[in-house]
């Protein structure tokens, strides 16, 4: 079964850098290495993986990495370090600035598994929970055909 990630590289200007990937070793040795001068992280190099999820889909990676991206940097930040109380607030506080979505499609989540998180020395993360709660995102960026994705088998190049 191949699995997807996603993930979030700190650069050393201290941005965020958030992608995916269906190899993560290899992603994250391209990205230390400037494989990709193209790329966002190529002039920010050294990086520190702080964030990783799995998936089953592809699919399911690309919205989580869209939702993501569309976070602010305090959300994306409480994420890393685990902070599933202030994520959730922040969530909140996001949702009560902005219209309610049009459609379906625009209400869509994702749910962080917070087992998977790394912290700063890229251990596993793993905060107290209540059993069954989950951490939502949002954003109100345009959804992706996944579709025409979901069988797509290569590792995309950085945007």
């Amino acid at each position: 079964m191949m699995a997807f990630w996603v993930y979030i590289l700190r650069c050393a200007d201290a941005s965020f850098y958030t992608g995916h990937t269906d190899n993560i070793e290899q992603r994250i040795a391209q990205h230390n290495t400037g494989a990709i001068p193209t790329c966002y992280t190529f002039t920010r190099r050294p990086l520190s993986l702080v964030f990783t999820q799995d998936f089953a889909t592809r699919g399911e990676a690309i919205v989580a990495e869209q939702q993501i991206k569309g976070w602010s940097r305090m959300k994306k930040e409480a994420m890393i370090e685990g902070d599933w109380a202030e994520v959730s607030r922040l969530a909140m506080n996001h949702q009560s600035a902005r219209p309610a979505p049009r459609s379906e499609a625009d209400a869509d989540t994702i749910t962080v598994r917070p087992e998977l998180v790394v912290g700063k020395d890229h251990t596993p993360v793993r905060p107290e929970l209540v059993e069954g709660r989950t951490v939502h995102g949002s954003t109100g960026s345009p959804r992706t055909d996944l579709s025409r994705l979901a069988h797509h088998e290569r590792t995309l190049p950085c945007a």
